[in-house]
């Protein structure tokens, strides 16, 4: 059982970095951003993209663990 744990995690990280990459070579077209009077420099969409959902992951947490915080205080 534990080898088919290992064997699984390993295709899904196989499919989830491929995925990427695939995303990566698709989107490459130069893409200049403007957000509230700052323009940023030009970079592939998909840079673009995975920063934001860096972000996105680091945020989630963050605001998950400060509504607990919250909670706990009440």
């Amino acid at each position: 059982m534990w080898n088919f744990k290992r064997l699984a995690f390993v295709v899904l990280a196989v499919l989830v970095a491929s995925a990427i990459v695939l995303f990566v070579l698709e989107n490459n077209q130069p893409v200049a951003l403007l957000f509230l009077g700052w323009s940023a420099p030009q970079f592939p969409v998909s840079v673009f993209v995975l920063l934001a959902l860096l972000v996105g992951m680091m945020i989630g947490p963050l605001l998950g663990w400060l509504v607990g915080v919250r909670r706990r205080l009440k």
